[in-house]
């Protein structure tokens, strides 16, 4: 089995960390996805006979890691979705783009349309049929000179398909290693980290942060 990142479990939840390049959930590439490897590590753990029930609440692009969180129970599963939906669930994202951004901190709203044949989202006027709204905040980080590259953390308001990526590659500021979107680092691992997640647990109700950094190394380097 392959090695999981466990940031926190308990008996309604469990957070992991999502390796790059692995879908969120089966896809037609047959591939391993996080789904399975998450319920693979909990029937080995705790000796499950049968199947293991886990909800998937939220999912992320197969090609950006980071945090993620499922629900190991119906209930949970339901209370979380509701929370996605009322937008107490919160997620962050750091990402490295291309070039400097001379406004250090600000908001894009755009409104994109899902190209379901391609599998590509773009940015589309507001009376287009099936567009939705878009907004983020960003914040620039640091800037690399020598590389004329932006570290920014990115708070996202909606969850719109490839949303992240398609709204900064029409700021012109586009993901490094973005193999769709992007102008740089063609071939590279995309820049784009999904690093904290902010829930109220389904149970306790607690109000809980959850924080998970991509090694500063490769792209990431300009995090040092």
């Amino acid at each position: 089995m392959q090695d999981l990142k466990v940031i926190y479990e308990d008996n309604h939840i469990i957070v992991v960390e999502k390796t790059p390049n692995i879908p969120s959930q089966a896809d037609k590439t047959g591939d391993i996805d996080m789904l399975t490897l998450v319920k693979d590590y909990i029937k080995e753990k705790y000796n499950k006979p049968g199947n293991v029930y886990l909800g998937l609440v939220h999912r992320l692009d197969r090609p950006v890691g980071g945090i993620m969180i499922f629900a190991k129970t119906s209930k949970a599963a339901s209370r979380l979705s509701n929370q996605v939906r009322e937008k107490v669930f919160k997620k962050k994202y750091l990402a490295v783009v291309d070039g400097k951004i001379d406004k250090k901190e600000g908001s894009l709203e755009d409104y994109l349309y899902k190209d379901e044949r391609n599998n590509i989202s773009k940015v589309v006027s507001k009376e287009k049929k099936n567009s939705k709204l878009a907004k983020l905040d960003y914040k620039v980080l640091k800037y690399n000179e020598v590389k004329d590259l932006s570290l920014v953390e990115i708070d996202l308001h909606t969850g719109r398909h490839h949303q992240i990526r398609v709204q900064f590659s029409n700021f012109g500021h586009s993901i490094f290693g973005d193999q769709k979107y992007g102008t740089r680092g063609k071939g590279k691992q995309i820049a784009l980290w999904a690093y904290e997640l902010t829930i109220e647990h389904p149970i306790t109700k607690e109000k809980m942060t959850f924080k998970d950094l991509p090694e500063a190394v490769g792209t990431w380097c300009i995090l040092k």
